[in-house]
């Protein structure tokens, strides 16, 4: 009961701000339309596509019996490596869908799908290269660089995170392809995207109404006072905490220096809170646990790797 009526309360907060900084909320929104129709879609739907599309086609059973060896240092079988490079190519939550779509179709335990979450959910190389690399940094050399270091670092985290686990099921020999599977993966990828999409969308109008109240200006103020950042990073630090892409966009402007460097690589290995509700969304029933350690190591990785990394970028 207790726990309901904090609940209640919070929407009841929530409202009220909306209807306070009603303006601000709705430029929120716009602001996450825009991302959404401007990158995220764009880079991500035709991934989803080829995600459903290529487990339709049998391709994580064939798959799977190529890269066995490679995906047994990490506790998983060989099917899992299909998730592995969705989630390296095409960005958050694609990893997290295609584990789960994995699952669904019982070529990996609901154990190994958990296992995945910590280390196969990542952010894609197109955004880190052109918001990232080019939008911030001017060079899509430096975007090249922080995709290397969070690719290290995921794969890093999956080391770490290998653990006992379940026994692997024994990859299916790849059936043939039932008729309209082009269509079906379309189709799930739309409900996918929409998903995707809604959360970007709640997140940013969340930043702005935050950002309105003050509540924000004090907060990366005191961020900025306690850590010697400059104040746009300590706000782009603090709104990547909440949202991946209004972070990364909030570094535009400031010096590229190692610190806005790692910070960078600090929020792309986090992926924000959005991130989490979106996986938690594409992967309903997997648990988040490992996902959760997994955001956490590889954020301390990445930015680790990124700041020793930069002198050779940014020079």
């Amino acid at each position: 009961m207790p726990r309901t009526l904090c609940r209640a309360a919070l929407c009841a907060a929530a409202l009220a701000a909306l209807l306070i900084w009603s303006p601000q909320a709705a430029e929120g929104v716009r602001a996450g339309l825009a991302a959404c129709g401007e990158a995220i879609i764009p880079s991500l739907f035709p991934f989803f596509v080829l995600s459903s599309a290529l487990s339709e086609l049998g391709a994580p059973q064939r798959l799977g019996r190529a890269l066995a060896p490679l995906m047994r240092v990490f506790g998983v079988s060989g099917c899992a490596a299909t998730a592995l490079c969705m989630g390296l190519l095409g960005g958050y939550p694609l990893g997290a869908a295609s584990a789960a779509d994995l699952a669904g179709r019982g070529l990996i335990s609901r154990d190994e799908a958990g296992r995945l979450l910590g280390f196969c959910n990542n952010s894609g190389p197109a955004f880190l290269v052109g918001a990232a690399g080019v939008g911030v940094f001017g060079s899509a050399k430096a975007g090249m660089a922080l995709y290397a270091c969070h690719a290290l670092a995921a794969l890093c985290a999956g080391l770490l995170l290998r653990g006992g686990g379940g026994p692997s099921l024994p990859a299916p020999p790849a059936a043939e392809p039932a008729p309209g599977a082009f269509a079906r993966a379309v189709t799930a990828s739309v409900g996918n995207m929409l998903k995707v999409c809604g959360f970007v969308v709640i997140f940013s109008a969340l930043c702005g109404v935050l950002d309105a109240s003050g509540l924000f200006v004090r907060l990366y103020g005191a961020l900025a006072a306690r850590c010697g950042l400059e104040l746009g990073a300590a706000r782009a630090l603090l709104t990547g905490f909440f949202e991946l892409g209004g972070g990364i966009s909030a570094l535009r402007g400031c010096s590229p220096t190692r610190a806005s460097f790692a910070i960078a690589a600090l929020m792309t290995g986090w992926g924000g809170v959005s991130v989490h509700m979106q996986t938690a969304a594409a992967a309903a029933g997997l648990g988040l646990k490992r996902h959760l350690a997994g955001r956490v190591i590889s954020a301390a990785l990445s930015a680790l790797f990124a700041y020793f990394a930069s002198p050779l970028v940014l020079a």
